[in-house]
């Protein structure tokens, strides 16, 4: 501003404030009459000098370099009156724009020392430092959600597996201090289930985690026709359990990518988990339709099940109280299986609770490239 402001004053205008001015004394054109500066009156021969010009002030502008002064001078000043300003501007405004950082950090700072449960509930305009704090709050959200998961996860298995292993404790206790045998024999059909209990367990945490981190090569696998093929193997159990057991599938445009492996054993579980948890007389429906997405569905009849429950039964080993009264067959990692299958082929898995009692389990997969191109 003060370059600008200084090199126009100094080389745009004219300043010709020293011109002296002569005035003939006929009006012929020429002039004897010394020459006079404005201000002051021509005089005759011998008559004394006499001038209306006021004297300047000191300080006044008399040349081109007094412009100079006063301009820079001025500049100078008028900048640094807005420096000063607009500096305090600016701390003022930085302050109140800043000041949800402050409180971010120090929920970080709480999230850090493990208070996982503070939340910064940020108010005022929706603009970039709110998202930001509504991001927080919800990163803290997951958070404890996950880390509740694992120690509910942790108790559980550490229950699930307890039981069968203090049970094996205790009929080695008793066959220990039988010299005859007999106690040994006895018991070993016990020890043997127990002993098939902790290899099962085993196993479906290997299959937690194989499906967590499962890699395979994508391949076109026709769900409607592997589900009915899946579905026809727990068609005896079915009927001998008393149990109704029925299935609907498209037969085109219901091609996954994926491993057949893996949604086998999703079908599976899907369907281990209905029979499993049934009533006398009850009914497992399978269906496989295309929509947006290829939707398998998997409805069986049962007891009334707490819908606030109903995604907590995906967490591995948890079991409401009303399915630890039925048949304890299986381990509570059916379904935490099935949503790490269907994770795996950037699917979903979710589940309603019947108003009849059972529940509907619903897995939805990203159709095959190909189909969707022919579409």
């Amino acid at each position: 501003m003060v370059v600008v402001i200084y090199a126009g004053i100094r080389y745009i205008p004219t300043y010709d404030l020293t011109r002296t001015v002569s005035a003939p004394a006929d009006g012929s054109g020429a002039s004897s009459a010394p020459p006079v500066r404005p201000g002051q009156q021509s005089r005759t021969q011998g008559e004394p000098v006499k001038s209306d010009a006021r004297p300047v002030s000191e300080g006044g502008v008399r040349t081109k370099e007094d412009v100079w002064a006063t301009v820079l001078a001025v500049s100078v000043g008028g900048m640094l009156l807005v420096m000063a300003a607009g500096l305090i501007a600016c701390w003022f405004l930085t302050r109140r724009l800043l000041a949800p950082l402050q409180t971010i950090s120090q929920a970080a700072a709480k999230a850090e020392a493990g208070e996982l449960h503070h939340r910064i509930h940020a108010d005022g305009r929706d603009d970039e430092l709110k998202q930001l704090a509504d991001t927080f709050d919800g990163m803290l959200a997951r958070i404890e959600e996950s880390l509740a998961a694992h120690q509910r996860f942790a108790a559980n298995a550490s229950h699930e597996l307890l039981t069968p292993l203090a049970t094996t404790r205790a009929i080695l206790q008793v066959t220990a201090t039988d010299s005859s045998g007999k106690e040994l024999a006895e018991l070993a059909p016990v020890l043997r289930e127990t002993n098939e209990r902790n290899i099962t367990i085993v196993n479906a945490l290997l299959d937690l985690a194989s499906a967590d981190h499962a890699q395979f090569d994508p391949e076109p696998v026709d769900l409607a026709a592997l589900a009915a093929r899946t579905a026809a193997e727990r068609t005896s159990r079915a009927e001998s359990e008393g149990l109704q057991l029925t299935v609907k599938a498209e037969e085109v445009d219901c091609a996954v990518s994926g491993s057949s492996t893996l949604l086998r054993q999703l079908v599976l579980n899907l369907l281990d988990n209905a029979l499993n948890h049934n009533v006398p007389g009850g009914s497992v429906h399978l269906a496989v339709h295309r929509d947006d997405a290829v939707v398998l569905d998997v409805v069986n009849t049962g007891t009334p099940v707490d819908e606030e429950l109903v995604d907590r039964l995906f967490e591995p080993f948890y079991r409401p109280r009303t399915r630890l009264a039925g048949d304890r067959s299986g381990h509570g990692l059916g379904l935490a299986i099935v949503r790490s299958i269907a994770a795996a082929h950037h699917g979903t898995a979710t589940a309603v609770a019947n108003p009849g009692g059972g529940l509907t389990v619903r897995v939805e997969l990203p159709p095959h490239k190909g189909e969707s191109e022919g579409r």
